[in-house]
């Protein structure tokens, strides 16, 4: 079922609560160096690295219909608007998956997500 299709306001507590047990389960075997997370893209070229990350194949997809669950009722959900903020990063400066995941972390453990870091003081 997609989550668009029938998601009454009362549900949203509910959908953004399990895509944040999900992306923490992903963040924290990333961190640990499984590589997909973020993205499909092989950024390094590793031809033998398997078949790639299904479950965050899953949770990206899961990210973008909540996204829009979410703006139908006019609301956001600022864990889930930073880790397709996140998902977006690609090129030559790309600080890496398992940077990028240590660092989400630890933004979420210290209550931060949600706020705009300064352009200075960000961790990658």
């Amino acid at each position: 079922m997609d989550p668009r299709d029938e998601a009454q306001p009362g549900q949203l507590e509910t959908l953004a609560q399990v895509f944040s047990d999900q992306l923490l389960a992903c963040l924290d075997e990333c961190a640990r160096g499984r590589k997909g997370l973020f993205s499909d893209v092989d950024l390094l070229g590793d031809e033998g690295s398997g078949g790639g990350w299904p479950e965050a194949a899953q949770l990206r997809e899961l990210a973008l219909a909540l996204q829009g669950v979410f703006a139908q009722h006019e609301e956001r959900n600022a864990l889930l608007d930073e880790f397709l903020d996140l998902c977006s990063i690609h090129g030559e400066s790309h600080p890496g998956e398992r940077r990028l995941a240590r660092s989400f972390l630890e933004r979420i453990e210290r209550g931060e997500v949600g706020s705009q870091p300064e352009k200075e003081k960000l961790p990658w």
